[in-house]
């Protein structure tokens, strides 16, 4: 189950994360000015925070398995429709439709992971499914930026999309129904949005917000930074994503064990250090610090800890029935304030000679406040889940007494 949802997460991140280091691939062969790319992460962002606004009203309401699909394909074909863009608004449009299929289809897995594996073990599980954006960083972006270096940008959108066919279709028939929730799901229904009264569902969504755009004012521009702001020849930004991935994979697999055993706030914590201090070496002063490497590997090192923190705690916080509609809410969240970053920056850089990014300062001591306030959200989330879960158990007993 966990290795299905892992192939799907695997196509889904791939067609989100390629966008960044082909930015300035299709930037240049679709004339759009370099300082405009977080409109392409931030059109994406927008639909899937639509998207899972909307979704968090009916997806409780089916078949896991059968959501799951139907998200899938529309994913695929938004893809494809992608590599056939011929400007700035063609691509713009495919990307609004990804993002309404690939929202809902992130919000979905998880839903699958938090139904299927209990919460003393779910760090490892989510560990195990997140590794799926490792794999999507150590093999499908060089392939992709290797295959837009050999056939063109278009390629890689092509390649995922016949990709993301077979993996839907393996989903769909290798994956049990998934009915489970289904049981509850008139109660939850009756339930509405009674979550959103609730201290730790709040704080919750807020720790998504600050973690994702503080994140996303800086994801977009990070390929182009790299190389115009640091130096990074193109040909070696494929070798350097593979580099990444390989660490945030191998820090996966530590950080999953980590937050089972000292929670999700403390992990966080050691990861909001890592980030700050890439802040203050790269991104803050008027060139960076450190080498074009060094600042790549700081970003994943403290994001591959950062994450699974957040996404750990974050699926303890709806109860069963209730939880594709929680996931959903918190991807709307999600996307949107990723999409305010995007597109903040945007509006806070303007393009420079050689296409190098000016005033990133601006966007790092935005990202950086942003950082602080999710191991405090976190801290504040977790008593009220224990205490919750405690409840539940304690009811339960009772019952079978």
């Amino acid at each position: 189950m966990l290795l299905l949802v892992a192939a799907v997460q695997f196509v889904n991140v791939l067609d989100f994360v390629m966008v960044v280091p082909l930015g300035p691939d299709f930037a240049a062969a679709l004339g759009i000015p370099m300082s405009s790319l977080g409109l392409v992460t931030g059109s994406y962002t927008l639909a899937a925070a639509a998207a899972g606004a909307a979704g968090s009203g009916f997806l409780d309401r089916f078949d896991r398995r059968s959501a799951l699909a139907v998200a899938m394909a529309g994913l695929v074909a938004a893809t494809a429709a992608a590599g056939l863009a011929t400007g700035l608004w063609t691509l713009l449009a495919a990307r609004v439709v990804a993002g309404l299929f690939g929202g809902p289809a992130t919000s979905l897995a998880f839903a699958i992971v938090a139904d299927t594996v209990p919460p003393e073990r779910r760090g490892r599980a989510m560990g195990l499914v997140m590794g799926a954006f490792s794999v999507a960083t150590v093999v499908g972006v060089p392939a992709g930026l290797w295959m837009a270096q050999a056939g063109g940008w278009r390629t890689p959108f092509l390649a995922v999309a016949g990709m993301g066919v077979v993996v839907a279709a393996g989903a769909l028939f290798l994956m049990p129904p998934m009915r489970g929730h289904l049981v509850h799901a008139r109660a939850a229904a009756a339930r509405g949005y009674a979550f959103l009264r609730e201290p730790a569902a709040l704080l919750s969504l807020s720790a998504t917000a600050t973690a994702m755009a503080g994140t996303f004012a800086l994801v977009p521009n990070l390929a182009a930074f790299l190389q115009f702001n640091a130096g990074l020849p193109r040909d070696r930004l494929g070798f350097l994503y593979m580099a990444g991935g390989v660490l945030s994979f191998a820090v996966l697999r530590v950080v999953g064990r980590a937050v089972d055993r000292f929670g999700a706030p403390r992990t966080a914590a050691a990861g909001t250090v890592v980030l700050l201090l890439n802040l203050a070496l790269d991104f803050a002063p008027p060139a960076p610090l450190l080498p074009a490497w060094a600042i790549f590997i700081l970003f994943i090192l403290a994001n591959s800890v950062r994450n699974p923190s957040l996404s750990t705690l974050a699926s303890r916080v709806p109860r069963a029935s209730e939880r594709a509609r929680f996931q959903s809410t918190q991807s709307a969240v999600q996307h949107l304030a990723s999409a305010g970053g995007a597109l903040l920056s945007s509006a806070l850089l303007s393009t420079g000679e050689g296409g190098a990014l000016l005033g990133m300062w601006k966007v790092a001591a935005f990202s950086g406040a942003m950082a602080v306030a999710l191991p405090l959200l976190l801290a504040a989330v977790q008593p009220r889940v224990l205490r919750r879960e405690a409840e539940e158990r304690g009811a339960e007993a009772r019952a079978v007494s």
